[in-house]
């Protein structure tokens, strides 16, 4: 079993920044790729980035990249996303995933609770 938990969500401006952590627990953590995915009021959640379980490997969508940058430090069994450059539409709850290297959400076995990010115009 995988605890995940998000920290790091909040209010900024567009063009402002924000980084996001995920914290995993558990025996296995490490061995998982990891990912963050985002919902927006009334809409599906959808993939943001993904990372292979060494660092290795990086996937992201087409509407953050350039912007957003996925990380992890497996020593400290944190996951982290940057997120610059922020636009409104960025705005959604961010969850943390864990399980295997995909940009699809069936992929990922094990999720965090969320964080909230708004970004106001």
């Amino acid at each position: 079993q995988v605890q995940l938990v998000e920290s790091g969500g909040g209010l900024v401006q567009a063009g402002g920044s924000l980084r996001l952590s995920c914290t995993a627990s558990g025996r296995t953590a490490g061995v998982y790729a990891m990912a963050w995915f985002r919902q927006a009021p009334g809409k599906e959640r959808e993939f943001v980035a993904t990372i292979s379980s060494s660092g290795g490997s990086t996937l992201q969508s087409d509407s953050v990249k350039g912007r957003f940058t996925i990380s992890r430090d497996n020593a400290k069994n944190t996951l982290y996303l940057q997120m610059n450059s922020l636009k409104p539409e960025d705005t959604a709850v961010y969850y943390c995933a864990a399980g295997q290297y995909s940009r699809y959400l069936a992929a990922y076995k094990y999720w965090g609770q969320g964080t909230q990010v708004t970004v106001s115009s």
